[in-house]
């Protein structure tokens, strides 16, 4: 069995894993926790999103946190656009990499954003389209590839036919979601294996976990068998989608750091620094932290 000697994982903790926080995390905080996050060594990143306040006030701050946050030219960080309302804040931002989504589960989709999966590619198409004429790096997520808190077991055809018509638009990356946490690594080598062989080769592929049940690890590791070499990770396991009832946080970054490390699979962050990180938004919670490794590294400090 062969693996990869290197992985990249895209810290989507201050994005994904704050958009479902009940407090409101001060400005100040979210900053300093981007900060200390690219200081571990970690090249891309989720910053914030334009969605509408209204219905995730956590991320009404967002044109703030990239005014303090942006760096051009120093690896990608990605910026949630919903629509086209939140596309005309984020070219006034100054951002070059956008984040775009749609549910493979149209009951989903609808749930999230009111529109189905169809409607979501017709509104997404000239989108696409513009930032590609303005070179701009496209990542597209695509939710629900597993499981669908309402519609039950999402069928892997769907998938990998939703994810030829983003490739076929000429997206950058492909992130595909486990959303509720159900995806099991049998179904996920099959599904990540079909994928490669589906879609063009120059079309990144990245696994996104929840761990809501306990498997993301060995999601991962099923991923890495299948060929994948990216993944969405969140410092701390923060996380949860406001729309998917019983998700639970997303994989964390440092549990998934530690795991490849021992693995010999090299990741470039710093693990050190990645637990400074998390203390610089731990206290901001209001639950406890969905990672394994956190809480033994506290106790062996103290």
């Amino acid at each position: 069995m062969t693996f990869p000697t290197y992985a990249t994982l895209i810290e989507v903790g201050p994005r994904d894993g704050l958009q479902n926080e009940k407090n409101e995390i001060p400005t100040n905080v979210k900053i300093a926790f981007i900060n200390a996050l690219k200081g571990t060594g970690i090249q891309e990143l989720e910053l914030t999103s334009f969605v509408s306040p209204k219905w995730v006030p956590q991320m009404s701050d967002a044109e703030a946190v990239l005014l303090a946050c942006l760096t051009p030219n120093k690896g990608r960080e990605f910026v949630l656009v919903p629509n086209s309302k939140g596309v005309e804040r984020y070219y006034a931002s100054g951002a070059k990499h956008a984040a775009l989504f749609v549910g493979v589960s149209s009951t989903f989709n609808k749930k999230n954003i009111n529109k189905t999966t169809e409607e979501s590619l017709t509104e997404l198409t000239p989108i696409i389209h513009e930032l590609k004429t303005r070179g701009h790096f496209i990542r597209v997520c695509i939710s629900t590839a597993f499981y669908c808190p309402y519609e039950g077991k999402v069928t892997p055809a769907d998938v990998i036919n939703l994810c030829q018509r983003f490739a076929e638009l000429g997206v950058h990356e492909l992130s595909v979601a486990d959303t509720i946490g159900m995806a099991n690594p049998k179904d996920v080598y099959h599904l990540f294996s079909n994928l490669r062989e589906a879609l063009p080769s120059e079309l990144l592929l990245t696994g996104h976990f929840h761990n809501t049940r306990g498997t993301a690890l060995a999601n991962i590791y099923a991923s890495l068998e299948a060929g994948i070499n990216r993944f969405d990770t969140s410092a701390g396991g923060l996380g949860g989608c406001p729309f998917a009832p019983g998700s639970s946080g997303n994989v964390a970054t440092e549990d998934v750091v530690f795991m490849l490390n021992e693995m010999g699979i090299k990741t470039g962050i710093d693990l050190e620094r990645l637990i400074e990180a998390v203390d610089v938004v731990r206290s901001f919670l209001t639950h406890p932290l969905d990672s394994k490794l956190y809480p033994l590294i506290k106790k062996g400090q103290s």
